[in-house]
């Protein structure tokens, strides 16, 4: 079989993005956790664009996982599990691990399954640090330093 030169280099291109589309999917997991930062002052303004003098979009707490979109000097274009929310800057974030709890409730577990007992139960929108992580289980603390194992499905963060 043989290819015309503007044939293959059209091949070529769309491999080149089939790869380009994948590397997320493909990347480890520690490389995706750096596309992640979380809240670190108490509360924190979200802007609506990347400077103090732009308008206030929303004001989130302490720990609030947020997924980085765009760098632009020290500013994040960043989102949460729902949408882009704006504009925040960088030095009051933080690369700690935090989820927060996306479901009305959870069962926060003395040991990742379900067949373990509840130790607690954690409440939508309850944010919770990441300690650790087996398979679709995270192991996180609450604030007043209870832990337990939380499904992943129930949260979103890192």
């Amino acid at each position: 079989m043989s290819f015309t030169l503007p044939r293959f280099a059209r091949l070529l291109s769309l491999s080149a993005a089939s790869l380009a589309l994948a590397a997320p999917l493909l990347a480890p997991a520690s490389a995706q956790a750096r596309d992640f930062v979380s809240i670190k002052g108490n509360v924190v303004n979200v802007r609506e664009k990347p400077t103090t003098r732009s308008d206030t979009l929303w004001e989130l707490a302490r720990g609030y996982p947020l997924k980085v979109r765009e760098r632009r000097g020290k500013w994040l274009r960043v989102g949460d599990y729902e949408a882009t929310l704006g504009w925040v800057f960088a030095p009051l974030t933080t690369s700690a691990p935090h989820r927060v709890v996306t479901s009305r409730s959870a069962n926060l577990r003395e040991k990742p399954g379900t067949q373990h007992r509840v130790v607690g139960k954690l409440e939508q929108h309850e944010i919770v640090r990441t300690l650790g992580q087996q398979g679709t289980w995270a192991r996180v603390q609450r604030e007043g330093g209870q832990t337990g194992w939380v499904a992943k499905r129930l949260t979103w963060g890192w």
